[in-house]
């Protein structure tokens, strides 16, 4: 709960985009090992519902300042400890990334350390112009969580990732940009716009084309793509009877928006 008595992570569905979001406005929405524990559950339920984009975003005004130090101390550096903090801090990262939708990281005020990690486990990232953005474990003298370390290598590079780590600098939304972590940057006032025009979009594109993509893509990051010839042949398989691939060619045809309705089988 916040200091509110609000759930610390809350969702709303308006359409069909989804929305989670990091509810601790008083303290900038810094992550606490309870978030990180319920982020995989929240996610699985909205996977449940009819939502074709999940947007993450912060309440009040920031994205995320980081993980909860005060709350958290030295268990930030756990690793190896069974249900602690980094074991549980991957667990939901993961989930994050695998989530079955498009994902879009809504960013606004600070982005730092977890914040960064959470946007950069989203597919993409919209920013508001006056946000700022860093990577500070080099502040605290610990070590950053190796799945976002090597998404940061994949998005800005091998040597912006080590800057950012090394020097643990805030870097404005233009830089940001400039190094390929967020995909847009637009003017406070229009964030709300852009966010709702970019889910329109990805709403009426499909999502079997959408997930296929994901999948590959992760598939070249994690380990080269040693199993894409596999996820390829899935999902040329999924295409072939989803529907989605005739609604596509009749639309093409007759001129028209496609109305495509193929969602994946939920386990």
């Amino acid at each position: 709960m916040t200091a509110h008595g609000e759930p610390v992570l809350m969702t709303s569905i308006e359409g069909r985009t989804a929305t989670l979001w990091l509810n601790r406005p008083e303290k900038r929405n810094a992550v606490t090992f309870t978030m990180w524990e319920e982020l995989p559950a929240v996610l699985d339920e909205v996977a449940a519902t009819e939502a074709r984009v999940l947007i993450v975003r912060g309440a009040g005004g920031h994205f995320c300042a980081g993980a909860d130090i005060t709350g958290l101390g030295a268990r930030l550096a756990d690793g190896g400890v069974a249900g602690g903090y980094r074991e549980v801090n991957a667990i939901a990262e993961a989930a994050l990334r695998a989530f079955p939708r498009p994902t879009l990281a809504v960013i606004e005020g600070n982005c730092i350390g977890g914040g960064w990690q959470i946007a950069s486990a989203c597919d993409l990232r919209l920013a508001a112009s006056s946000t700022l953005l860093g990577i500070t474990p080099a502040r605290l003298g610990i070590t950053y969580p190796i799945e976002a370390i090597r998404r940061t290598v994949s998005l800005v590079g091998p040597a912006a990732t080590k800057r950012l780590l090394f020097t643990a600098e805030l870097i404005d939304a233009d830089e940001s940009l400039r190094l390929g972590f967020v995909d847009r940057v637009v003017d406070d006032s229009e964030l709300e716009a852009a966010a709702d025009a970019l889910c329109d979009e990805l709403a009426g594109r499909s999502l079997l084309t959408q997930l296929a993509t994901k999948a590959v893509v992760d598939a070249l990051i994690d380990d080269g793509g040693d199993a894409i010839d596999e996820i390829v042949h899935r999902y040329d398989l999924l295409s072939r009877d989803s529907g989605d691939l005739h609604e596509g060619l009749a639309a093409f045809g007759e001129k028209r928006s496609p109305q495509f309705s193929w969602t994946p089988e939920r386990s």
